[in-house]
């Protein structure tokens, strides 16, 4: 966008690329600062900062931003674009314009033009962009998941560490909660360890800007939803990861949070309307129990304190019934979307914005993107809780959400407590049996995604007390059950600690920073326990790299009985046998239960260990062990 009297206007250079024109930005900036003391500007700001020509979404509500910028007429002279409404919300800074895109619009600047009583009128000119052909491809169940937080994974620019007029000062990695350097460039130099370890699809948590005044380096406290933290890199630097990422065949997952900003957030700081918020006489914070949207004897009371509560002190709850604030949200997604490519996005707190806004939210991307793929958060308690908010599941009488997948809770639950209990009637293996028994409660089981921790866990290695042969049961049950399987970074090391603080598990990637002691991101930096668990995980994961029919195959599961599982997973050609020992001594299994799985193949290829084994009418199985069987 630029200004054709630019002497009452200040830039918006948000999205836009000069990057050959670093002595032009220099010489207007100096110009708009030094004109600017003398004149009122007009706009300091629009949202979203750019559109593009042949979107399916055409009506478009442009936010403007500028000083007592309501005291002006504001008229569009475009042939194809039209203004369809004007809102003066009650912030004078404010005026919410809704336009609607033709259906030849092509690649233009739209022309508007502000008007003042006593002023000369001023030209703002909008860019509408010629979209990049698609490159959304949503993900599924034969991808692998590998999920990286940005701040403790790997500092590739240390020149970003501290920028100038943020918040925090310093980058110090002796604090949890400070900020380690950690950036886009660091993921961008490790892309190969991901493709060594079989990864298929990349889930990054927030990198939009969080210039809160301490503890920023989670990203779940926005306070600019159209621009990638500075201390993470740019716009462009993460279009430019997405972009690599496709080369390699690796799909991108942007972690994004509709429930609530950062205090800092300028439209916070500046609200347009205090009915983007949720008010309360005193502090109140959500009660977190989202069984209550679920629950028929759940009083409103309770309701609304679950889905208005603010999450915390310095995270407003956003009030996602009024439109216009639906209308930012819902834009601000499709934008990034379309900027960068993204394949899916992970809703943070899913249960807690207004579900009516969440389902239109849903429809309006999947009407935009038909490939595109959300998930969202559920930390809930429950299958039927946790199945209640994905779509056409009958669960909610109300509507569909329109929501493909959540994150399966339920499945972690049962393996991380299965494996650390004796055997029972419904402990141990049968838990996990039965909780995947409760599959009939979704739409499409196989799109939920599977963990075994994550930045808000305990690391998995200690929760399963630093028991080698439960870790690697584990990762198997994760990487062969149904689901889109995700592995939290450092996993695959055996990074560990509870979760008590959260920055325990939230740690530094050793061979991430110049300087540090091991380079974990190497065979050499790693000790040799560390290199036997990494090449198992490696071993699972380019098996299924290289198997595209596994991920979307059947399975079938036998009751566990006498502390053994056995599964399988098949399509019509292929058979995968899934067989774990739980107990302490070798058991011998009798192989004629599973015959109409087996169907009379005689040998098969142990995945693990790569050696070819005969397949008769029993097979030994080492104490507490597991076995992964392709059938020939």
């Amino acid at each position: 966008m630029y200004f054709r009297d630019i002497q009452k206007q200040p830039m918006n250079f948000s999205g836009i690329n000069f990057k050959h024109h670093s002595l032009l930005i220099s010489l207007l900036a100096f110009s708009f600062v030094a004109l600017g003391q003398k004149n009122t500007p007009i706009v300091n700001r629009v949202d979203p900062p750019n559109w593009w020509a042949g979107m399916e979404h055409k009506s478009v509500e442009l936010l403007f931003n500028g000083n007592n910028i309501q005291q002006f007429t504001l008229t569009l002279e475009a042939a194809n674009t039209s203004i369809e409404k004007i809102t003066l919300p009650p912030n004078k800074n404010y005026m919410l314009v809704e336009i609607a895109l033709g259906e030849n619009q092509k690649a233009e600047d739209l022309k508007f033009v502000f008007k003042g009583k006593k002023k000369k009128g001023t030209e703002y000119f909008y860019p509408i962009l010629n979209r990049e052909p698609l490159r959304t491809r949503g993900i599924d169940a034969n991808d692998l998941m590998y999920m990286i937080f940005p701040d403790r994974f790997s500092n590739g620019d240390p020149t970003n560490d501290v920028v100038a007029g943020m918040n925090e000062t310093t980058c110090d990695r002796t604090n949890g909660y400070a900020r380690h350097g950690g950036d886009v460039q660091g993921i961008i130099n490790h892309l190969d360890y991901l493709d060594e370890l079989g990864i298929k699809s990349l889930w990054i948590n927030p990198l939009v800007e969080n210039n809160q005044p301490k503890a920023s380096y989670h990203g779940y406290a926005a306070t600019d939803l159209y621009k990638i933290d500075p201390r993470f890199g740019s716009n462009d630097l993460y279009k430019k990861l997405n972009a690599q990422c496709h080369e390699r065949g690796i799909k991108v997952v942007t972690d994004v949070v509709y429930n609530h900003w950062g205090n800092e957030h300028h439209l916070y700081k500046d609200m347009p309307d205090s009915n983007w918020f949720h008010w309360f006489p005193k502090f109140t914070k959500t009660n977190y129990r989202a069984e209550v949207l679920v629950d028929p004897y759940a009083s409103e009371a309770d309701k609304t304190i679950m889905s208005d509560g603010w999450f915390d002190k310095h995270m407003p709850d956003l009030n996602q019934q009024d439109p216009h604030l639906a209308k930012y949200l819902i834009q601000n997604s499709l934008w990034w979307i379309e900027y960068a490519g993204v394949d899916a996005y992970r809703i943070d707190t899913y249960a807690y914005p207004d579900q009516v806004f969440m389902k239109q939210l849903n429809e309006a991307v999947r009407k935009e993107y038909p490939e595109f793929v959300l998930f969202g958060e559920t930390w809930v308690q429950g299958s039927p809780v946790q199945a209640y908010f994905t779509e056409a599941n009958g669960l909610n009488k109300a509507f569909s959400s329109h929501l493909q997948s959540v994150t399966d809770f339920q499945l972690y639950y049962a393996i991380t407590k299965g494996l650390n209990e004796p055997f029972g009637w419904e402990e141990s293996f049968r838990r996990i049996q039965m909780t995947l028994s409760h599959d009939v409660l979704y739409n499409d089981p196989y799109r939920l995604v599977t963990f075994l921790d994550n930045h808000d866990l305990s690391r998995f290695y200690s929760v399963i007390g630093e028991d080698d042969a439960k870790f690697k049961m584990g990762m198997a049950l994760l990487y062969t059950l149904r689901g889109i399987p995700c592995i939290y970074y450092g996993t695959e090391i055996l990074m560990k600690n509870f979760c008590d603080p959260d920055s325990k598990v939230r740690e530094d990637f050793q061979g991430g920073w110049a300087g540090d002691a091991a380079n974990k991101f190497t065979a050499a930096g790693r000790t040799e326990k560390e290199n036997d668990i990494f090449n198992f995980v490696k071993t699972l994961g380019q098996w299924r790299k290289n198997n595209a029919w596994f991920g979307l195959s059947q399975l079938t599961q036998f009751v566990p009985e006498e502390n053994t599982y056995i599964y399988f997973r098949h399509d019509g050609e292929h058979t995968v046998m899934c067989l774990y020992n739980g107990n302490d001594k070798e058991t011998t299994l009798q192989l004629d239960r599973f015959a109409e799985c087996i169907k009379g193949k005689p040998s098969g290829l142990d995945i693990i260990s790569g050696k070819r084994t005969t397949i008769g009418s029993s097979i030994k199985l080492a104490p507490k062990s597991v076995q992964i069987i392709e059938l020939f």
